[in-house]
């Protein structure tokens, strides 16, 4: 449908938590599919809908050739192994530091239609299910890292280009300007 801005870190709306979905209508369809188009435009392994500005319990998600959305998701970790690696953000946007989450997870949710669905994930995938339902609870993936490595991604996003205003992003509007220019 339409590829959205991406909020970017200081953003109130990335540490609000998310209402949870109770309609699932053409507005909640129409959502999915603008997660999906900004997500793809972007190059993202994930999109929450509070990156986009929208405080709704929904995040698609393209990893390692699986696609999909969840609304309302849940997760639990299966096993015990956890998993470190490199975690970056689309709206911490060219920045990645190593992470620790499960490395095995199972998310349930619903889908666009109202519909049950399960979703096992390992590696990529589950680090994806589980940093896009912390973007649900306003959780970036700088809470989980380390004191030491926070400090350093801090000092790191406050010299950032795009957190500097240095190159600022002009971006068109996407309603109506009633005639204005």
């Amino acid at each position: 449908m339409t590829v959205q801005p991406v909020r970017l870190f200081g953003d109130p709306v990335l540490r609000t938590p998310a209402l949870e979905v109770v309609n699932f209508d053409k507005e909640l369809r129409t959502l999915v599919s603008d997660l999906m188009d900004t997500m793809h435009a972007q190059g993202g392994a994930g999109l929450a809908a509070p990156q986009i500005g929208v405080g709704m319990r929904v995040f698609t998600y393209n990893c390692d050739g699986v696609e999909g959305h969840l609304v309302n998701p849940v997760w639990t970790a299966v096993g015990d192994d956890q998993q470190e690696g490199p975690e970056g953000c689309l709206s911490i946007p060219g920045l990645h530091w190593d992470c620790v989450r499960a490395k095995d997870v199972v998310a349930r949710g619903w889908n666009m239609h109202g519909e049950p669905v399960e979703i096992q994930g390992s590696d990529l995938l589950a680090r994806a299910i589980q940093h896009e339902t912390d973007h649900l609870d306003g959780v970036l993936f700088l809470d989980r890292l380390d004191e030491a490595t926070r400090k350093r991604a801090m000092a790191e996003i406050r010299t950032a280009d795009w957190f500097t205003g240095a190159m600022p992003t002009i971006k068109q509007s996407p309603h109506p300007l009633f005639g204005a220019p």
